[in-house]
């Protein structure tokens, strides 16, 4: 999860959406009409297991909506969000995306926020032929399936890929900690993960890095010290866990107080506030990982959509909240270049991004709709993400 932006002439007014039950749709637009307004689904994480994560996300997109329509909306029309709950499952997220097509009849869709719910929805958005953004899904098969050298026509996504970011923290291990042995420990359930270990230990030991034991965990598990046991008799130098903040948290935790006190790393899976809360902010001293901006950034851009967003929320934006607000700036931009809510010249749009100024940096999109722009890695210091370097693609 972090930088420079040129707002786009593009802005919004928009209530802040509310949430209720796993799968309901709620409009968050006061603007009635279907005449009058272009449809954003949001498909997020708004409960279960990673909602800190859909809650921020869907944060940033409504203060994008909000600006952008308060700016005159799009092309004359103003922007309605009508939000929907994946419940951080597979399942509901192509149920999800299916009702805001079918029957929310959405011009687009936004999310989901993580790989693995993202990944369910894309058969949906191709088959409907609609425009489908995610803010943050980072696996790499997300815009493009290897496996069928098939390009997901109407997929996209605002932030950079995994590949990338575990190439940014093995680099980051070698030349940085000096790190000649790592362990790699992955959720085995998540794709996320498992793309982000594949990178990391591909790079690390293409450098001459060697990985002494790469272990795993499954999504929900909280008892880590037989695995942690065996990682502390092979004395790593560093121990890259690239999951999400629950099961993180609880690692860091009993990795700490069972007197690991290696460098401990991972990707943005591990951004947010909760991640402090659940391992203890002393325990994360000695802890980095790859982001997509830095709150700590004096660009006068982030400055201003810091204050914007801490102004509304009352809380420093988060990984998940900047990539929500540049991906719905990004869908604007789209939508008002393709000059209609025609969903083929929308994604026609989409595709030809380039140089779209966002919090996170300047986008343009690849052959395979993927951001070319720089990560930052972040130090824990008691608790508080802490600037370390910036990395260009």
């Amino acid at each position: 999860m972090m930088m420079g932006k040129k707002f786009i002439a593009v802005t919004a007014a928009l209530t802040l959406t509310t949430v209720g039950l796993a799968g309901c749709s709620k409009s968050t637009s006061s603007e009635g009409g279907s005449g009058d307004t272009i449809k954003v689904g949001t498909n997020l994480e708004l409960t279960g297991a990673v909602a800190a994560f859909g809650q921020s996300q869907l944060n940033g997109i409504n203060l994008a909506v909000e600006e952008i329509n308060k700016a005159g909306g799009i092309n004359g029309k103003k922007l309605e969000v009508i939000s929907a709950d994946n419940a951080s499952k597979k399942e509901e997220s192509t149920r999800t995306a299916t009702k805001l097509i079918t029957q929310d009849k959405v011009d687009v869709l936004l999310g989901a926020a993580i790989s693995g719910d993202t990944f369910a929805a894309v058969e949906v958005a191709n088959n409907k032929k609609v425009p489908m953004l995610t803010p943050s899904a980072t696996n790499d098969s997300i815009t493009f399936d290897a496996k069928k050298s098939k390009l997901n026509e109407y997929v996209f996504r605002a932030c950079f890929i995994d590949s990338f970011q575990g190439k940014v923290m093995a680099d980051f291990s070698a030349k940085n900690l000096k790190a000649k042995n790592a362990v790699v420990y992955i959720d085995n359930s998540s794709d996320y993960s498992k793309g982000l270990a594949k990178s990391f230990t591909s790079t690390f030991t293409a450098g001459g890095g060697k990985v002494v034991a790469e272990e795993s965990y499954q999504t929900k598990d909280t008892d880590f010290k037989a695995v942690l046991t065996r990682i502390k008799t092979l004395n790593p130098e560093v121990i890259f866990v690239p999951g999400y903040y629950e099961e993180v948290g609880k690692i860091i935790k009993q990795a700490r107080e069972m007197g690991i006190k290696v460098p401990m790393m991972g990707g943005d899976g591990w951004d947010a506030p909760e991640l402090a809360q659940i391992a203890g902010a002393e325990n994360l001293n000695n802890t980095f990982i790859s982001n997509h901006y830095s709150s700590e950034d004096k660009d006068p851009k982030v400055v201003k959509f810091i204050d914007n967003f801490k102004s509304k929320y009352n809380s420093v934006p988060d990984a998940m909240a900047v990539l929500g607000y540049d991906g719905m700036y990004m869908m604007a931009d789209a939508i008002k270049r393709a000059g209609s809510t025609d969903k083929e010249k929308i994604k026609d749009a989409l595709a030809n991004t380039k140089d779209f100024e966002g919090v996170t940096g300047k986008i343009a999109l690849d052959k395979n709709h993927d951001p070319v722009k720089a990560a930052v890695v972040l130090e824990y210091k008691d608790g508080k993400q802490t600037f370390n370097t910036k990395v260009q693609p």
